[in-house]
């Protein structure tokens, strides 16, 4: 696969990164000579000093011979431009683009992106994606990682082991007996710093984030087999009125309107802006490292504080203040992937990483054969891949046992017309079927080759 990145920046880096693994061929584009220093010292790929939306350079990438071209800059306007002039002048077949002002997003423009204007395939909005995930992990307290699969029967998520945790050291193989109608299968482990793809014999510890798939409507047993029974937030403090904040708001405001929203937000302007456009929620302008705000947000007596601020610095710090006061979960945005291992033992419960989330929306319009959805975890442990088995596919018609997966690759679930199947060795996947699969990265290309279209099958 040739594909062309428009910017370098973080998202452009980690899906450059993703799919230099994987043997692709990149070219990165971007106006910063550093950032090109960077990414062509340290993965495989070409890389342009130059504008990326300029035809001459999209010529000089060869994107008369590209089969996608990715464009991820900071500037919408050039992303949009970029996937126009590939589409118009060099026909490259899939095109993507950053899109983060919520003007483009309107429903009332959606004609804009169609193929007789401006061509692109698939509009990614950062700012949307990471409220959808939030708003996910309101919705099931206790999970640091929240993935909705086959249209929403089945669910993959990341929870926490602590030393309270009922299951640690028992074997996995155990817990079917007993749970008998838990319908779990584990399917990754993240171990100090190390993803471990979990055989039978392995056993929980303390520490451990664990990944799990099971079906929607047993989640509640299972997070309680994992220690987890907090109950759903009704107060909810968010810091940041953003376009992620307001996008947060508004969401939880319609699916969840048991829930009471206090926004702080620094901007006077945009305070007010947020304030009108916001039904329930009470906005408050302040500084939320101001211990006055805090408390006038009622941090004391809120169940969660989501703190998605531009600013990495200020959310960690309020989200521990606000824990200080006695608010008793914290889910905190932050960009730098440096600070991702070291808030968690200051006691912040969930990180949210815009960039993976964007990375992840993109990977599933990449990834080849009758893939429907894939999710990344663990910021390139594995990836949790929702396929359509065909009839040419070598899983179908024999057990899962003697199906040859690669190693590193579990099957979690698998939905058959309405009905969700958690497998075991000598489960057998039909045509047709839906599979959710856990493969570590090593393991991804082989997955979509077990899921591609074959010329027989024609």
């Amino acid at each position: 696969m040739q594909v062309i990145i428009c910017g370098a920046g973080q998202v452009g880096y980690n899906i450059a990164r993703y799919l230099a693994s994987e043997d692709a061929d990149i070219t990165v584009i971007d106006q910063s000579p550093e950032l090109i220093t960077k990414i062509t010292d340290s993965l495989d790929v070409k890389g342009m000093v130059g504008f990326a939306s300029h035809p001459d350079v999209l010529e000089r990438a060869d994107a008369e011979n590209a089969d996608m071209v990715i464009a991820v800059t900071y500037a919408d306007e050039v992303n949009m431009v970029a996937c126009q002039i590939c589409h118009s002048i060099f026909e490259v077949p899939t095109k993507i683009a950053r899109v983060r002002s919520q003007s483009y997003l309107d429903a009332m423009w959606s004609d804009l992106f169609s193929r007789d204007h401006m061509p692109i395939d698939v509009i990614i909005s950062p700012e949307v994606e990471v409220a959808r995930a939030i708003e996910r992990r309101l919705e099931i307290p206790g999970a640091f990682d929240v993935h909705p699969l086959a249209n929403g029967k089945v669910s993959m998520i990341g929870v926490h082991c602590t030393s309270d945790t009922p299951i640690l050291n028992t074997p996995l193989r155990q817990l079917t007996a007993l749970f008998p109608e838990m319908n779990i299968v584990v399917v990754g482990i993240w171990r100090d710093g190390v993803g471990i793809v979990p055989k039978p014999e392995d056993e929980l510890r303390a520490g451990d984030d664990v990944y799990f798939v099971a079906e929607t409507s047993h989640l509640t047993r299972a997070m309680a087999a994992f220690g987890h029974e907090e109950k759903e937030a009704r107060r909810v403090i968010i810091i940041g009125g953003g376009n992620i904040g307001f996008n947060l708001a508004t969401a939880v405001e319609k699916s969840q309107p048991h829930v009471a929203i206090k926004l702080i937000e620094v901007n006077k302007e945009r305070a007010e802006t947020v304030a009108q456009s916001l039904e329930r929620s009470v906005v408050i302008h302040g500084n939320a490292l101001d211990s006055e705000i805090l408390e006038e947000a009622g941090a004391a007596t809120a169940e969660t504080v989501i703190a998605i601020s531009n600013d990495d610095e200020v959310n960690i710090l309020a989200s521990l203040l606000a824990k200080r006061y006695g608010c008793q979960r914290a889910v905190t945005l932050i960009n730098k992937a440096t600070y991702g291992s070291l808030v968690g033992p200051l006691g912040i419960d969930t990180v949210v990483s815009p960039r993976a989330i964007t990375v992840s929306t993109i990977l599933q319009h990449v990834r080849r054969g009758r893939i429907r959805s894939v999710h990344s975890i663990s910021e390139g442990f594995g990836e949790v891949i929702e396929a359509e088995a065909l009839e040419t596919s070598s899983l179908v018609g024999v057990p899962i046992r003697d199906s040859n997966l690669p190693e590193g690759v579990l099957v979690g679930a698998i939905v058959r017309d309405d009905e969700v199947i958690i497998p075991g060795g000598d489960t057998v996947v039909r045509a047709n079927d839906l599979v959710i699969i856990f493969a570590a990265t090593a393991a991804v290309k082989k997955i979509e080759k077990i899921f591609a279209v074959k010329l027989e099958f024609f």
